[in-house]
C-alpha cells in the first residue's frame, strides 16, 4: 500500500494506482483525518520550535540542477518535533538574536535527475531519519493532508486558517522582524503548503510526461475546481485587510508620538530590512538606494504570472546589494517612497495619509519649477517694478502669504557627490544647466561630461586653476597669510564658487554670492559642489551681513560698476570690510589699456582715493595673464579727518552700520572704531586660536544671552555645544556624518554648534534672526560667517541644498509671528532628498513639527525628552515623496 512505502520508493502519478482498494483508503482517510486533527489541536499546547529561515525551491520540468532560492520571512511555526517534515532544509537559530540576512538562505541542491535518493534528501536537509515508523508516519500524514486539500475538506482548510492567523499575531509582537507582516502571511501558507506536496514532487521522475510542477509560489494553482479557488482568493482578500489592520497598529512609523527606542534607532540606521519588493536598504539614507527593475510595482497582484514574478524579484534583490551607487536614481527610489517599500497600491495610501495629520500638501506651480525661489522668483511683483537700473528685480520681493506648496524634483534627480569628490564633479540632472559650460568652458568654469558636469578649478582670471591663483595673491601681499590671518573671505560675483572651493586647502572660509540671473543657477553650481553661497546681489539695498566682518573681499571681472552713483556699491563693501582688511580686485582696467579700461581705472583710483584705501600693489600673474590690484582699508580715522573734501561724505552716528535687513544702501563711510572696548579697533586672534577665545570687546557688565557675564556666557555656550555634539549628536541621533557636507544652523546665536564642528569637513551657515539679539559680528570674530535672516520669509538659496538643518528652540518663538507650516515648507524646499533635520524646543512645539514631518513623509526618528523644555526631534526628509497634485499657479 502506498502509506506503507519508504521514501525510496517510487509513486504512480495517479491516484488510482496509490491505493489497492476503495475500502481500506476510506478506512485510512478516516482514520488519519483524525490524527490530523488531533496533531494540530496539541501542537497549540505544546513547545513552539523556531524555525526562522527555511528556503523555498522552484522546480523545473527540465534537467535543471540548481533550484532557485529566496529569503522566507522570520516566522515561529508552534509544531511538534516529529511534525518537522524532513523533506524542508530547516536551520534553526535564535529569532532574539539574529536578523535574516542574505548569508540566512538556505540552498537546498535537489538532483532532478534522481528524486529517490534518500541519503541525499537526509544530508541537506540536515534531520536524521533513524525512526523509520516517524518518517512513514509523516509520510502517511503527508498523503492524506494533499488528499484533504485537493477535495477542499473544510477541515484541512480550517486547520490551515488557524496557523495562519495565530502565526500573524506571533509576528505582531516581534519587534526585530525584519520583514513586512504580509509576507508572513503569504510565506507560512507557502511553507506549509510545500509540506503537503514536497514529497510528491521528490519521488515523481523528471522523465515522466504527466507529472504536474507546481512553483513555490503558485501554491494555489493545486486546487483544481473553480470552487476552491475562488474560497483560497477570497481567504486572500481577507488576509490582505487583516494585514492592514495589523500594519497601522504595530508599524513603528505609524506612531502618532514618533517616539521610538534608542535601541531601535540604532538597529534601524544599522540593519538591512527586506521591504515588501524584497529591496535590501539601509535605513540610514546617506547609503544609495538599490535599483530595481519595473516587475516589482506588480509585487501584490495574485496572477498566474506570480512564480514568474517572484523569481524576477529574487534576481533583482540580489542585484540591488551589489549595485554602484551611482545608480542611485530617481526611478529605483520611487518604488519605497513613503517610508519605504510596498506596491503601488501601499504609496498611494502612504501619500494620502498626509490628510490624516490634518495637512494636505501640492506641488508649487510656477515658471521656476524645480529651481524657485519664492523671493526672488515672484513674478507678480517684479512685473510691476519700473526701473532695473539697480538690479531691483534680482532682489527680495517676497510674497505677502509665503507659500506652502512643495518644490518638484529634477528629473533623474540623484543622491549628491560626496565632498571632496564633489569639488569636482555633481551629477548633470541635479543642476541640469549647460549655458555656463557653454560660455565659459574655455576659461575652465564647467564642462559637461557624459552624466557629469565636472569643474576644472578655473575661473575667468585663473583659468589655469584657483590654486596658484591663491597662491600668487599671497606671494604679492604676505601679510594676507591665508588661514591664519585671513579667515574670512566674501567672494563677490562667485561665479561656480571655484575660488571659494579651493581657498578650503588653505584653512579659508568664504562666502561666495551671485545673482539669479542669465548664468543660469551658479550658486546651484556652488552649493551642489559643497561650496558655501548664497543668492544675492549688489543692488539697491544692504548686503544681509554686519559692519566689519570679513578680512578680504575678492572680486574677479565681477561685472559690477564700483565706480558708478558715486561708488554706491564700492561703499557697500567698505561697511563689511574689517578695518585693515584687504580688497582684491582681478579685472581688466587693471592690467588692459583700451579706452574703457582707461576710464574705469581713473574713476576706480580716484574713488579708492577718496574712501582713504591705501594701494598696496598691482602684481600681474603671468601664467593667467591677467593683473590684480589689491587695497588695504584704513584701521584709523586719520586719513577721514585730513581728507580736504567730505566725498563720500561720513555717515551719520544715527546710523547703525549693522542694520542690514532691507535697509537701502546708504553713500556714506563709518568712522573706524578706535576704543578699547570697540569692536573693530583690533584685529582678531590668528586661526585657529579665535575660535574658541571670547573677543576683546565683550564686556563682562553686560550680560549674554544665556544670563552670565558676557564672555563666560561666551565660553559656556561653547562648551554646552561641545559636549552636546560629542556624546548626543554625533553617536545618539543615527547621523552618518561624514556623508554631511552643507549645513545650517536656523538660529545661531555664539557660533557654538558650528564651532563643536570644526575638525569635520562641513561648513555652517550660521543665520541670526531679526528679531532676535544681535549676535552675528561675534560669530564672524572667532572665523566663523553667517547671515541675517526673517523665517517667515523664505531663504535666498536654491531648493535641495543643504545636508542638514539645526533648529535651536527657532519654532516656538516663530509661532508668534508667523505660521510655523509655512517655515516647515520652506525646511522641505531647503533641505536635499535623503536630509536631516535637528530640532530642540519644547515638548508642545515639538509635537506639532513632528506632526507635520510626518504629513511630509519625513522619518521622524527620535523624539529624546531632556525634560518639558528641552526635547530633541530628528528627522530624515524622504528621497523621493512628492505630492500628486499642483497648487494654483503662482
Amino acid at each position: 500500500m502506498a502509506t506503507g512505502k519508504g521514501r525510496g520508493m517510487k509513486r504512480s502519478t495517479t491516484a488510482g494506482s496509490c491505493y489497492s482498494s476503495t475500502t481500506t483508503t476510506t478506512i485510512i482517510f478516516i482514520s488519519l483525518s483524525a490524527l490530523f486533527l488531533w496533531l494540530f489541536t496539541t501542537s497549540n499546547n505544546s513547545s513552539p520550535t523556531n524555525i526562522n529561515n527555511i528556503s523555498s525551491i522552484s522546480r523545473s520540468d527540465g534537467n535543471d540542477d540548481q533550484p532557485s532560492a529566496t529569503t522566507i520571512a522570520t516566522h515561529d511555526l508552534h509544531l511538534e518535533p516529529e511534525q518537522i517534515l524532513p523533506v524542508d532544509p530547516v536551520k534553526s537559530t535564535d529569532h532574539d538574536d539574529q536578523q535574516p540576512t542574505h548569508d540566512n538562505i538556505i540552498q537546498v541542491n535537489q538532483n532532478d535527475d534522481d528524486p529517490n535518493d534518500a541519503s541525499s534528501s537526509s544530508s541537506s536537509n540536515n534531520i536524521s531519519e533513524d525512526d523509520t515508523s516517524s518518517t512513514t508516519q509523516v509520510q502517511v500524514e503527508q498523503e492524506e493532508e494533499k488528499v484533504t486539500l485537493n477535495n477542499n475538506e473544510p477541515q484541512a482548510k480550517e486547520s490551515l486558517e488557524e496557523e495562519e492567523k495565530q502565526a500573524a499575531l506571533e509576528t505582531q509582537t516581534s519587534e526585530e522582524s525584519t520583514v513586512t507582516h504580509k509576507q508572513e502571511i503569504q510565506q507560512t501558507k507557502q511553507d506549509i503548503n510545500n509540506h503537503f506536496h514536497d514529497d510528491d514532487h521528490a519521488t515523481t521522475s523528471s522523465s515522466s510526461e504527466t507529472t504536474t510542477t507546481i512553483s513555490h509560489n503558485n501554491y494555489h494553482e493545486i486546487i483544481t475546481d473553480e470552487d476552491g479557488q475562488q474560497r483560497l482568493e477570497e481567504h486572500q482578500k481577507q488576509e490582505d485587510d487583516q494585514f492592514q489592520q495589523i500594519q497601522q497598529k504595530w508599524h513603528p512609523k505609524n506612531d502618532p508620538t514618533g517616539a521610538t527606542s534608542h535601541d531601535q534607532i540604532q538597529h534601524d540606521e544599522q540593519e538591512p530590512i527586506t521591504l515588501h519588493h524584497e529591496q535590501i536598504i539601509n535605513h540610514d539614507d546617506d547609503d544609495q538606494v538599490k535599483k530595481t527593475t519595473n516587475s516589482n510595482n506588480n509585487n501584490h497582484n495574485h496572477n498566474n504570472n506570480q512564480a514568474s514574478s517572484k523569481d524576477d524579484q529574487t534576481k533583482n534583490k540580489k542585484k540591488s546589494s551589489t549595485q554602484a551607487d551611482d545608480e542611485s536614481t530617481v526611478s529605483s527610489e520611487k518604488e519605497r517612497r513613503n517610508n519605504g517599500g510596498g506596491s503601488n497600491k501601499d504609496e498611494e495610501d502612504k501619500s494620502s495619509s498626509s490628510e490624516d495629520y490634518g495637512y494636505k500638501w501640492q506641488m508649487c506651480n510656477t515658471s521656476a519649477g524645480a529651481d524657485y525661489i519664492p523671493c526672488l522668483d515672484n513674478e507678480k511683483v517684479i512685473s510691476q517694478i519700473h526701473t532695473r537700473k539697480h538690479h531691483e528685480h534680482r532682489e527680495r520681493h517676497c510674497p505677502e502669504d509665503p507659500p506652502t506648496c512643495l518644490v518638484p524634483l529634477p528629473n533623474g534627480y540623484k543622491r549628491r557627490i560626496d565632498w571632496p569628490q564633489s569639488r569636482d564633479k555633481i551629477w548633470y540632472h541635479n543642476v541640469p544647466h549647460t549655458l555656463l559650460a557653454e560660455v565659459k568652458g574655455h576659461q575652465n568654469w564647467v564642462k559637461v561630461v557624459g552624466e557629469f558636469l565636472t569643474f576644472p578649478g578655473g575661473g575667468t582670471q585663473f583659468i589655469h586653476g584657483a590654486l596658484h591663483y591663491i597662491d600668487f595673491i599671497q606671494e604679492a601681499v604676505p601679510d594676507i597669510a591665508w588661514g591664519k590671518h585671513s579667515r574670512v573671505v566674501l567672494d563677490v560675483g562667485c561665479g561656480v564658487a571655484s575660488l571659494g572651493g579651493y581657498l578650503f586647502e588653505r584653512d579659508v572660509l568664504t562666502m561666495s554670492f551671485a545673482p539669479k540671473d542669465e548664468h543660469e543657477a551658479q550658486v546651484q553650481f556652488a552649493l551642489e559642489r559643497g561650496i558655501p553661497a548664497i543668492s544675492a546681489v549688489m543692488g539697491s539695498q544692504r548686503l544681509p551681513f554686519p559692519s566689519r566682518v570679513f578680512d578680504v573681499v575678492h572680486c574677479a571681472r565681477c561685472r559690477v560698476p564700483w565706480h558708478a552713483d558715486g561708488g554706491a556699491l564700492l561703499l557697500e563693501l567698505n561697511r563689511v570690510l574689517r578695518p585693515g582688511g584687504y580688497f582684491v580686485w582681478s579685472a581688466t582696467p587693471v592690467y588692459q589699456k583700451l579706452e574703457e579700461d582707461v576710464q574705469i581705472w581713473r574713476e576706480m583710483s580716484n574713488l579708492t582715493v577718496a574712501m582713504c584705501w591705501e594701494l598696496i600693489t598691482i602684481k600681474k600673474d603671468k601664467l593667467n595673464s591677467v593683473g590684480v590690484a589689491i587695497y588695504r582699508k584704513p584701521d584709523s580715522n586719520d586719513c577721514y579727518e585730513q581728507r580736504k573734501r567730505n566725498s563720500p561724505p561720513m555717515c551719520k552716528l544715527a546710523d547703525d552700520p549693522n542694520a542690514a535687513w532691507y535697509v537701502p544702501l546708504q553713500s556714506c563711510m563709518h568712522k573706524t572704531p578706535v576704543g578699547e572696548n570697540e569692536r573693530g579697533s583690533q584685529w582678531p586672534e590668528e586661526w585657529p586660536e579665535r575660535i574658541e577665545t571670547p573677543p576683546y570687546w565683550l564686556n563682562n557688565s553686560e550680560m549674554g544671552i544665556h544670563g552670565k557675564p558676557s564672555p563666560d556666557d561666551f565660553t559656556s555656550d561653547y562648551q554646552h555645544w561641545k559636549k552636546v555634539v560629542q556624546k548626543s549628536y554625533m553617536d545618539g541621533l543615527g547621523i552618518n556624518w561624514s556623508n554631511v557636507r552643507n549645513v545650517m544652523d536656523m538660529k545661531a546665536v555664539y557660533g557654538g554648534f558650528a564651532a563643536a564642528l570644526k575638525e569635520m569637513k562641513v561648513w555652517v551657515m550660521n543665520v541670526v534672526n531679526i528679531d532676535s539679539p544681535d549676535t552675528l559680528p561675534i560669530i564672524y570674530e572667532r572665523g566663523l560667517f553667517g547671515i541675517y535672516h526673517d523665517w517667515c520669509e523664505s531663504f535666498s538659496t536654491y531648493p535641495r541644498t543643504y545636508d542638514l538643518l539645526h533648529a535651536d528652540h527657532l519654532f516656538s518663538g516663530l509661532k508668534k509671528r508667523c505660521k510655523v507650516v509655512t517655515v516647515v515648507a520652506e525646511v522641505d524646499r531647503i533641505v536635499r532628498p535623503g536630509g536631516k533635520l535637528i530640532v530642540r524646543d519644547d515638548s508642545k512645539t515639538i509635537g506639532e513639527i513632528d506632526k507635520m514631518l510626518k504629513s511630509l513623509q519625513w522619518k521622524v526618528s527620535m523624539n529624546l525628552s531632556e525634560n518639558e523644555q528641552h526635547v530633541v526631534l530628528t528627522a530624515h526628509k524622504s528621497q523621493t515623496w512628492r505630492p500628486d497634485s499642483y497648487a494654483p499657479p503662482s
